[in-house]
This record gives structure tokens, sequence and C-alpha cells, in this order.
């Protein structure tokens, strides 16, 4: 019989991890709803041989294959979330948003670059693994959490406290194009608010505009935008991405403004900076600001409140885990990494990362596609990627 190496193993798995990855697409799974996809990775972890699986309070999907406890070396987490965003241009696609389809090689449908074809990929990556015994000594957790697209890393907060887990490495599988990822920007989403006084449109006089005193900072975050983008390069970027203003009806003066702004922070950039920039905004006016907390609940009915404010952060190229990456990657696509590449996006490897756990990032698809219709990925780099993960278990 000739000896089961990686790619005869991978070859073995291949059919039934396309199959797994399609009924993922189809399996509908917006933020806060996905529980019976989270079912149906429990019965395919179980399926596949895990040596324990199960489902935390707030709703993530936990496997584990390898040793645990004492006389564990190391212990990696592949993590990929399950939540999606919803379609609203169904008639612009090629293909059905939750089809699955396959059409000259690309997996068509609403998350299968972001990010379910990853979230496959690790999955059976694990089983990989344990067939060839690249787990003995080692603990490898695949995670498929909760929530992400609205609250980065608070699905692994509930999850690293409830059960006291602390991975040595962290891998997010965001999708890369299959390429190695050493970090993200850093991002601040930020609430300003001005207050006035309601009083009929006959007479405006009477009473005070809350929209007129917000003109004044909406102008200051236009010329804040354009003196980063003067900045070389070294600064990150401000948007607002929201307005609304309260009155009582059409026919009355608005008694309050509020406005949102996405303050996305590049390396060197810190949160103490940030919070200047927004006194600076309001300086002056009668107006306050604060962090816009978002409020969510997962589809277990745990409620979650994340305050989205969070410094870039970037591994070194000559960390353990990015050397292992790299000796992976050789092994798998035959070929030495090109450059390095970096996430304008955040992720949640922000709890590994606060949490001082090593972290990288590396997955299928291509992020540009993520939220768009025509959304797909490649299924031969789904293949690679898993490959890539079974690797990366023998090299830590």
């Amino acid at each position: 019989m000739p000896e089961l190496t990686l790619p005869s193993a991978a070859k073995e798995f291949e059919r039934d991890l396309i199959r797994f990855a399609q009924e993922l697409v189809r399996i509908k799974s917006l933020s806060g709803s996905e529980g019976e996809l989270a079912k149906r990775i429990e019965a395919e972890m179980i399926k596949l041989g895990y040596d324990e699986v199960f489902i935390d309070s707030i709703g993530n999907v936990v496997g584990r294959v390898g040793d645990a406890g004492a006389g564990v070396n190391k212990s990696v987490m592949f993590d990929s979330h399950m939540d999606t965003v919803d379609v609203r241009e169904r008639e612009e696609w090629i293909e059905p948003p939750f089809s699955g389809n396959i059409v000259d090689g690309k997996l068509y449908g609403r998350g299968s670059s972001d990010m379910k074809c990853a979230l496959a990929s690790s999955v059976y990556a694990a089983a990989i693994a344990k067939k060839l015994g690249y787990g003995k000594g080692k603990t490898v957790y695949v995670t498929c959490t909760v929530n992400e697209e609205d609250c980065d890393g608070e699905n692994l907060k509930s999850l690293f406290k409830e059960k006291n887990l602390r991975p040595d490495y962290f891998v997010t599988c965001e999708p890369s194009c299959n390429e190695i990822v050493l970090g993200h920007n850093g991002k601040a989403q930020v609430l300003i608010k001005t207050k006035g006084v309601s009083a009929h449109g006959s007479r405006p006089q009477d009473g005070v505009n809350a929209v007129y005193k917000m003109a004044d900072i909406i102008s200051r975050v236009e010329k804040l935008n354009e003196k980063l983008s003067r900045s070389d390069g070294k600064k990150g970027t401000v948007a607002l991405t929201y307005i609304a203003c309260e009155t009582v009806s059409y026919n009355a003066v608005p008694s309050e403004c509020s406005i949102y702004l996405d303050r996305r922070l590049l390396a060197g950039e810190t949160t103490e900076d940030v919070r200047a920039e927004m006194d600076g905004l309001v300086a002056g006016a009668d107006a306050s600001w604060e962090i816009g907390t978002i409020r969510g609940t997962s589809w277990t009915g745990v409620d979650i409140e994340y305050q989205p404010i969070h410094e870039a952060w970037r591994i070194g190229e000559g960390h353990e885990l990015t050397r292992a990456c790299l000796a992976a990657y050789e092994e798998v696509f035959g070929k030495k990494h090109g450059p390095y590449h970096t996430w304008a996006f955040g992720t949640n490897a922000v709890t590994p990362v606060g949490a001082g756990i090593p972290t990288i990032g590396f997955g299928p698809g291509n992020d540009r596609l993520a939220h768009m219709a025509d959304e797909h990925c490649l299924v031969g780099d789904m293949i690679a990627a898993c490959q890539f993960y079974a690797s990366l278990i023998r090299l830590i």
C-alpha cells in the first residue's frame, strides 16, 4: 500500500470538502441567525471523527483534534465566522446567491468568499491532520464563530472566558487569495451628537436646529480626512458613514442630530490619537462624542455589546508562526511566498492579538468580493488552503 501523504489524503477528502462548502453556502446565516449552520458544522465535525465538538453558550461551534491536557507541546486555533451580510441585489447575480453552484471552477454564493469556503477548508484540514498523525502532542481547535460582521472578536472573548481557552497560535482564515497576511488596520467607530430645541417649522427662530449645528462638524470631518490623506501614507482615513436627526414631525425643527464616523488606523496610530481627533472635531461646538457601541443578540439568545475601537496589529516577519506559515506555503504551492499583505478591514483577530497570542491570517477567497454581487471562491484555492492548514499543523 502506498504511503499516505498530504496530497493523497487531501485528494481522498476533496469531494466531501467541496460538497460541504456548497451546503454551507446554501444555508442562510445572517448575524444572529446562524443556528442551522452551526448544527450542520457540528454534525460534520462529529462525522469526521473530531476528538471533541461542542457549541458554547454564545453559539460558536468548536472542534478539537489532537491531544489535550498534560504533555501537549503547542496549540493552534483556526477561526472562521459563520455569519454573512444579507443579499439585496439578487437580480444582479450570475448564479442565485444561495445556490452554492460551481461554474468554471468558481463556487458562487453569499459567504463563499467571506468566509464559508475557508471555514470548510479548516474543518477538513484538522481531519486530514488527524488522519496523518499531525496532531500528536498538539491541540488543534477549529472555531466557527457568530456575529462577526458587526462585533469583531466578541465571540472569541466569550469563548476564551467560558472555556478558559488560550491557544499558543491563532490563524484567522479570512479571505486573502491564499496569501499570508501579517496584520490588519485598526478602527474606531464614533458617534457624534448635537442637541437643539424643537420649534414649529413656520417659526424656526423659536428653536435651535441641531442639523445646522452638525454642519460645521461635518466640514471638520472632511478636513480631517484630507489632512490624514496628505500624511505620506502614514495615516488612516475617516469617513462619515451615517447621519440622522430627531424631529417630532416634518414641520418641526430637529431637536437632535447624530453622525457615525468610521476611522481606520494604520500601524503607529493609537486610540489616544483618535480620542484627541474627536475632541478636536467637537471643540467649541455644542456637541459630544462617544464610541459607537454596537449591540446584538446571538442565535442562542446571548446579548452582545461591542466597543469598536482597536489599534492596528502586525506579526513580525521573523516570528516562528510566520516562519512555519512560509514553510507550509512552500510545501503546498511549490514556490516561495511573495510580498506580504495587510488587511484594511477588521477581523476576530483583535481578541487574540489583544490577549498577546501570536496571530496571522491566511484564507481562500478574495476579500474584494465580500458583500458584493457574484461573490465566489475558486474551488482550487479552497482545496489548496485546506492543505496549507494541515501542513501548518504539522510544522508548528
